[in-house]
């Protein structure tokens, strides 16, 4: 008879219900063996830790009531990018504070002391919940976070996450949308583009809506003022330095983020093109910094802090033994026009 079934009378299990020792028997290990995995301990083989990850995500195991954890919410980052993380611990730590809970973070990027892999080392504090932020999270940080029956929640500021997880996002779309007609609106017919890399499902979103909103404005985009490049300031004056030196530059850049967009402004600035009479600039994302650059920034705004206390809450329902319906939502995002827009040079 299966372990896993014998949990339940006739043979039926219902997910949570089974025990470290039916995993184990299963595993063909103990159940201090499965207890260290559960808990992120050290001293476990390659293959066994693997073979008993998968053998709790194969039968839903969920920690019981019984299990100590810490009285935390742990943020998990996968490349720790300062410019949205703090905007989302303040609002995880807004709803959390209200339940007596402290807030933890872990870079699942970052160096692993001793060669123990960073989410064990976040999994032995035994958190009441994990919030993944999902900035090219890796399959395997996913998997090893799931197999630990730690209730967890998505928090994608790249894209609505391939998977199953309840999860928080924005509308990526809607502000694709929203900034292209703002350049229509002004005038700009000839409208460049610098995306993010097309693997992250929010670049996607952002260029097909800047596409679909000229395309509905019976202004084609010319493929020709379409640069691809990652979500950095490096990569905003590279392509932004290409659009620009072009024999006939666009009027207008819409930048996949703010941090391309600072970058156009340094190949402006290089170039002696001015901001916004020579090109206009709009970003996204609405980063802290876009306020002070010269000129202020025209931007997507996405609200951080709403999605990290969102995901909070969803998260300590999980906790509790609540389902979360819906299991995606996604918050508004909002055009904050700036002086970094103006008409097109005449």
């Amino acid at each position: 008879m299966d372990p896993a079934k014998a949990q339940v009378p006739g043979g039926r299990r219902r997910r949570g219900e089974v025990t470290v020792a039916a995993i184990a028997q299963l595993a063909g290990v103990s159940p201090p063996t499965v207890s260290k995995v559960l808990n992120g301990r050290s001293g476990i083989a390659v293959e066994t830790r693997d073979r008993v990850e998968a053998l709790l995500r194969e039968h839903g195991y969920r920690r019981g009531e019984s299990a100590v954890a810490s009285p935390s919410v742990e943020v998990a980052f996968y490349g720790l990018e300062s410019h949205l993380a703090m905007e989302i611990l303040r609002g995880v730590e807004q709803v959390v504070r209200d339940r007596g809970l402290a807030v933890g973070f872990t870079d699942l990027q970052g160096p692993s002391p001793g060669g123990r892999r960073t989410a064990d080392r976040l999994l032995a504090r035994r958190p009441t919940g994990v919030i993944a932020v999902n900035s090219a999270f890796r399959a395997r940080q996913y998997e090893q976070l799931i197999a630990s029956g730690v209730p967890m929640v998505v928090l994608d500021p790249t894209g609505e996450p391939m998977h199953s997880i309840p999860s928080v996002g924005a509308t990526n779309w809607s502000g694709g949308i929203a900034a292209t007609r703002h350049l229509l609106d002004l005038g700009h017919r000839r409208v460049g583009v610098i995306t993010g890399p097309m693997e992250y499902l929010c670049a996607r979103a952002r260029l097909e809506a800047c596409r679909g909103a000229l395309d509905a404005a019976g202004v084609p985009l010319d493929p020709a003022l379409v640069r691809h490049g990652r979500f950095h300031f490096d990569d905003g004056a590279l392509l932004g330095r290409q659009l620009l030196t072009m024999p006939d530059p666009p009027t207008a850049i819409l930048c996949g983020d703010d941090l391309q967009a600072l970058g156009v402004y340094e190949a402006a600035r290089l170039l002696g093109r001015r901001i916004p009479d020579d090109v206009s600039v709009v970003g996204f994302d609405d980063i802290e910094v876009t306020r002070w650059c010269g000129p202020p920034m025209t931007t997507v705004r996405q609200p951080f802090a709403e999605m990290g206390a969102t995901a909070a809450r969803m998260v300590l329902q999980l906790a509790v033994g609540e389902t979360v319906e819906p299991a995606r939502v996604e918050l508004a995002t909002q055009l904050v026009v700036r002086a970094s827009t103006a008409p097109p040079p005449a």
